[in-house]
């Protein structure tokens, strides 16, 4: 199941060196793990509800386990500060959910289960 690595980050308006060579060093570190940006650094177009200050960031993985083994490799750690000292943010890690999904199906296991 496909997984993601979800990243909310706020940009100074001038990158700064150490930003640039992250961004350049960066998909060395994911292609390992078979990971793809979805979206990189894009602000959002429109923000519907509540806020969302940032640029969004969005790269899935075949599977968790390559997310997490993509962050957790010396590789990638070797960048972050690269990106944190210069542009904070929140970054995490989610399954996807399967082919085929339903909400429906959920809220009717959880209505069965309450």
């Amino acid at each position: 199941m496909t997984a993601y690595a979800i990243g909310n980050l706020h940009p100074k308006p001038v990158l700064d060196e150490e930003v640039l060579t992250y961004m350049e060093r960066i998909q060395d570190t994911l292609d390992p793990f078979g990971g793809r940006f979805l979206v990189h650094g894009a602000p959002a177009r429109e923000v519907r509800e509540g806020s969302w200050p940032g640029a969004v960031v969005v790269i899935a993985f075949p599977a968790y386990d390559n997310a997490r083994a993509w962050y957790d490799s010396d590789a990638y750690q070797a960048l972050i500060p690269l990106r944190t000292r210069h542009m904070p943010g929140d970054v995490l890690l989610v399954d996807g959910v399967p082919d085929g999904y339903e909400a429906s199906a959920t809220a009717a296991l959880l209505r069965a289960s309450a």
